[in-house]
């Protein structure tokens, strides 16, 4: 799922080693707004290995990947990995309150230390996780001796920022936000490609997942407001001092007439995944 500071920061999920106020809340925020990629990428996931009886989630974040997992695969159990504990309470009652309670358990472990117990796993799956990690290629490697032959690693990364705001807003201000962050890395992944090759992987199939939904303009405004007011500090000094007063400006308007409560308001995103077998 490393702080997300210097990442994107939801995730999610999505995940990896997940800590930081709110971050929670941004999480099944992104799963709420712009969850439609989970069901396309389990559907995926399930074509590639439909008979998986143990399936792990590493950098599980808030779980919303396991428990989209867990309804995929009826007859797996799913394995919930986090540095986070409470991102696992959280995990584990939203699976009791879902009736999986019996499917999914949780593992707190850093993944920039070693990787959990995962021996015999049918089907790994890393959703904005890998790219958290100080050694993703070793990571890389240790998933590929857990898996059972056959096996598969599905790894999926935002290909951008999620954006919100107008293109004529402020005169291209989420633009130039999206740029400074992009200037200190966040979001920043590679072609996962070579190193899954490189780690013994076979038969790396690779996807893009459009990132869309259905959800109320409640739900995308709170989102927005949570990802913008998230990015505002990794910004200061970074971004001008106009943009950054805009910024706060549109924060701080919580009226009917907000540019955050606007009909323009549309959440926007992407997924790219990376699947790859174990011979």
């Amino acid at each position: 799922m490393t702080d997300h500071n210097h990442h994107h920061p939801a995730g999610g999920h999505e995940h990896g080693n997940h800590h930081g106020d709110g971050l929670a809340e941004l999480l099944d925020l992104d799963a709420q707004v712009l969850g439609s990629y989970l069901d396309a990428a389990t559907t995926w996931a399930a074509e590639l290995a439909p008979a998986a009886a143990t399936i792990v989630d590493l950098g599980a974040g808030s779980g919303a990947g396991t428990l989209a997992l867990a309804h995929r695969f009826p007859e797996a159990a799913v394995v919930s990995v986090d540095k986070s504990p409470d991102m696992l309470g959280r995990t584990l009652e939203a699976a009791r309150r879902q009736g999986l309670s019996g499917r999914v358990r949780t593992v707190e472990a850093d993944l920039d230390a070693s990787l959990p117990p995962i021996a015999g796993a049918d089907l790994v799956w890393a959703s904005s996780s890998l790219h958290e990690l100080a050694d993703p290629d070793h990571a890389m490697r240790e998933v590929f001796a857990a898996l059972r032959p056959g096996g598969v690693l599905l790894v999926i990364e935002m290909d951008g920022l999620p954006r919100f705001l107008p293109d004529h807003l402020h005169a291209g201000l989420e633009s130039r936000l999206h740029a400074a962050l992009a200037r200190q890395g966040w979001n920043s992944h590679p072609d996962w490609r070579p190193g899954l090759e490189l780690a013994g992987f076979a038969a790396v199939e690779q996807r893009a997942f459009p990132a869309t939904g259905s959800p109320t303009p409640e739900a995308e405004s709170r989102y927005a407001r949570a990802f913008l007011g998230r990015i505002g500090p990794a910004l200061a000094g970074i971004a001008s001092a106009e943009d950054l007063y805009a910024l706060n400006r549109l924060l701080d308007d919580d009226g009917p007439d907000s540019p955050l409560r606007s009909p323009e308001l549309e959440v926007r995103g992407s997924r790219t995944a990376w699947a790859a077998r174990k011979a």
